[in-house]
């Protein structure tokens, strides 16, 4: 997703009305603000605003998409992600080959009580601990990470049938997916294994293209989601992302159930 695209998503999201503006015309031609609407709003002129649209500006200031983020709404995670965008433009600096730290695997496996697994930039999950791996992906190797291709949980969710039968709200949970590709793609614009992989979901899933022009963006930080399981039937699940310090797009996903309803992991430890 370029500056551009993503300008334009949010400049469709808000009505007048929404940032203190008569409603105009009765009937408007293009979704959202009109680019003459918000530029002022955002104290640019409508001509550099239409440039910074096209990506004819690339050197904008750190000041001037303050004012477009203020201006267009945008919560925090939007704003840090219009910024790496911005930056994406002027450089796309290549990245290497996800290896995942041994510490990080350790510590994923050192989890015993809760399902954890540690994912990378491109949504592959890199380790899994037995919690994680009987209750997502029983239907796989349980060594499966260690292997090209590893699993990954974009993938399962847009093209695997299975896996919409696990959650509860799969379109929630595909929404959450496209967001936690778009900061990856904001992050590792050069990134060619990650274009790679939305090019595939985008030929494979028609629901995937959709949901991709509207641009979610999140952290993905802590997310409450109802998971379905054959045995031990409908299990809520609060997940926790951990960044690296590094930051080099790797996370450990830790699943914690509500207070006073560990009972299902546990039973399902035991039959491990």
């Amino acid at each position: 997703m370029s500056l551009g695209e993503f300008l334009r998503a949010r400049r469709a999201r808000l009505q007048p009305q929404d940032v203190g503006l008569g409603p105009g015309v009765r009937h408007r031609r293009v979704a959202g603000l009109r680019r003459e609407e918000l530029a002022p709003l955002a104290g640019l002129s409508v001509g550099y605003y239409t440039r910074l649209e096209q990506g004819q500006s690339p050197n904008v200031s750190d000041e001037v998409l303050d004012s477009l983020a203020r201006a267009l709404r945008l919560d925090d995670d939007e704003r840090a992600h219009l910024h790496r965008l911005a930056r994406a433009v002027r450089s796309r600096p290549p990245v290497g080959p996800e290896l995942l730290r041994p510490g990080i695997r350790r510590m994923v496996e050192s989890f015993t009580e809760v399902p954890a697994w540690a994912v990378g930039r491109r949504a592959d999950v890199l380790a899994w601990n037995r919690l994680a791996h009987a209750l997502f992906t029983p239907h796989l190797d349980f060594d499966a990470p260690e292997r090209e291709p590893r699993p990954n949980f974009a993938r399962m969710d847009f093209l695997d049938p299975r896996s919409r039968d696990l959650y509860v709200d799969w379109e929630g949970k595909a929404l959450d997916d496209i967001a936690y590709l778009q900061v990856s793609l904001g992050k590792f614009p050069g990134d060619e294994g990650l274009r790679a992989l939305v090019d595939e979901l985008a030929a494979g899933s028609a629901e995937f293209r959709a949901m991709w022009t509207r641009h979610p963006v999140s952290n993905c930080a802590s997310i409450s989601r109802g998971y379905r399981h054959p045995e031990l039937g409908v299990v809520t699940l609060t997940s926790e992302l951990l960044r690296t310090p590094d930051d080099e797009g790797q996370g450990v996903v830790l699943f914690q159930p509500e207070p006073g309803s560990e009972e299902p992991l546990r039973r399902l430890l035991r039959q491990g």
